[in-house]
């Protein structure tokens, strides 16, 4: 019932997650990042452990491809899991049980990794992996234009109702973590207004957590 991406920024070194899917709450489920390691998305009857334990494993110094057989290898039930997964040195790694849901497929390319369930057809992953390389710009952006890209060739053969990104990158923590938890309108395209909103604050909310001494100004009433 998703449709994925995890992402690679080659000149920043940014990892990223952007998930759709017409069940509530996606992101908070499927969408793993770690700063220094990778990135994974873990979908379709979703186990959430297995992004974190493929993160231990990148974290270790796996390739993606090392990081996901030892998964398939220790995990029962992976005939119906989907894993994509990004490392590091950019290397890409998916895998799609037979037991997924519906029209199923996935794609991988250097930095990035696609996939998805209950699609619309099985040609929505490697359309989202083109528009990811053939994107400039910063990550988020580009995450965004895969996601669109997937609803543009069909995405998911159903309406979807959620959506999320998640970005990394030097710091432990995300510098940004966006949901569209539920919405009757695209969520996709209303987590493209959330960022907008936030792109432009983003560095901003870093040095607050940095150094909030030169940090800039919260711009409300009473800190002018």
């Amino acid at each position: 019932m998703t449709f994925s991406i995890v992402a690679r920024c080659n000149q920043t070194g940014m990892f990223g997650v952007a998930v759709s899917s017409s069940s509530p709450a996606v992101a908070a489920r499927c969408a793993h990042v770690q700063a220094g390691a990778g990135a994974v998305a873990s979908q379709n009857i979703t186990d959430p452990t297995l992004g974190t334990q493929v993160l231990r494993r990148l974290q270790a110094g796996d390739s993606a491809d090392e990081a996901l057989a030892f998964l398939v290898s220790r995990n029962d039930y992976m005939d119906y899991r989907q894993v994509l997964v990004v490392d590091g040195r950019g290397a890409s790694a998916a895998h799609s049980g037979p037991n997924a849901l519906g029209v199923w497929a996935h794609a991988t390319g250097e930095n990035v990794a696609c996939g998805g369930n209950l699609l619309a057809n099985s040609e929505v992953p490697s359309v989202m992996v083109e528009a990811f390389l053939a994107s400039e710009g910063h990550l988020g952006d580009r995450l965004l234009v895969a996601m669109r890209a997937a609803i543009a060739a069909g995405g998911e053969a159903g309406p979807v109702h959620s959506a999320g990104m998640k970005l990394v990158r030097e710091m432990e923590w995300p510098v940004a973590d966006l949901r569209c938890d539920w919405t009757e309108n695209c969520p996709v395209e209303e987590l493209g207004a959330l960022w907008d909103i936030y792109k432009p604050q983003l560095d901003a909310y870093v040095q607050r957590a940095i150094n909030p001494s030169i940090a800039p100004s919260y711009g409300v009433p009473g800190d002018e």
